[in-house]
């Protein structure tokens, strides 16, 4: 596993990874169930290095029945799936905590929103350069180089480190201008 940078415990058998095992990828996305033929087969979780996961019954290496949480507890379901849609724009936070108040935009479900690195995207499990095409973790730590639709879509619907800066000043009304409302004699 060492050339893979990937890791595994458990059971060899026939040169096949097989039974209860774990299974860390390079990205630190760790699989712990039961394993056939090399295969995620039967129960298991794959833990993100985020905090979330993903429980499912697997079969020859596909998941057929599962759910998936999110690191702040919200879970996923297929079906009657409301959440950031058309009709409720919340954050999983501002259902659990209430709306901030007038004036305070909730830009991420994290508030205040993390701080984006200089022309990067904050792809939702880390930093995006454009120019490198390399997401790396929130710590810094390499995840994986975009494909071309991935480099699309982050650059298509993410929040930019150029946006953040983008505060736009109310003009001021002719009464906020002295040099407007002074008396001329």
């Amino acid at each position: 596993m060492d050339f893979t940078g990937s890791s595994y415990k458990g059971a060899i058998q026939n040169g096949w990874m097989e039974g209860q095992a774990e299974y860390t990828f390079p990205t630190e996305t760790k699989y712990e169930g039961e394993m056939k033929e090399g295969m995620f087969h039967g129960k298991g979780v794959l833990h993100f290095p985020n905090g979330s996961k993903h429980e499912a019954t697997w079969e020859n290496g596909k998941a057929i029945q599962g759910s998936f949480t999110f690191a702040d507890g919200l879970q996923y379901h297929e079906q009657d799936w409301d959440y950031c849609d058309g009709n409720d724009r919340r954050f999983y936070s501002e259902r659990c905590n209430g709306l901030r108040p007038a004036g305070e935009s909730q830009l991420t479900d994290l508030h205040p929103p993390r701080v984006i690195p200089d022309s990067c995207y904050d792809c939702g499990d880390g930093f995006y350069d454009p120019t490198t095409r390399v997401i790396t973790s929130y710590a810094g730590q390499f995840l994986r180089n975009a494909d071309d639709e991935e480099h699309e879509w982050i650059v298509r619907t993410c929040r930019r480190a150029w946006d953040e800066a983008d505060v736009v000043e109310p003009e001021k009304s002719a009464a906020t201008r002295p040099e407007e409302t002074s008396i001329m004699t």
